[in-house]
């Protein structure tokens, strides 16, 4: 014997296969039990909802702070080759300054 579900459609497929079946068998429950489960269910469906949320958010900025650290580290190597090579040219200067006394 199937209902139609109770619990409103926002309940989708984004949510996980256990929750969706524990919320399709709260809505076969009697109406008084119904009510008693609705909004409990409602509540945990948002808190997962959001835990979802703050889990993309705080992927994506992992993400972006992997790629801003690349940069960073291709920054230092081409600044320290930079100094380096300066540091030569100095150096050459030094030496040719020196010869010609």
């Amino acid at each position: 014997m199937s209902h139609p579900s109770r619990l409103p459609e926002s309940y989708g497929d984004d949510q996980p296969r256990e929750l969706l079946e524990l919320g399709r068998l709260i809505s076969e429950l009697p109406e008084s039990q119904f009510k008693q489960l609705e909004s409990a269910f409602a509540q945990v469906t948002d808190c997962i909802t959001r835990r979802r949320r703050i889990l993309t958010l705080v992927q994506e900025a992992l993400a972006q702070l992997r790629l801003d650290i690349k940069y960073l580290m291709f920054d230092l190597e081409v600044t320290r080759r930079e100094r380096d090579e300066l540091k030569e040219q100095l150096d050459q200067i030094e030496r040719d300054g020196y010869e010609r006394f």
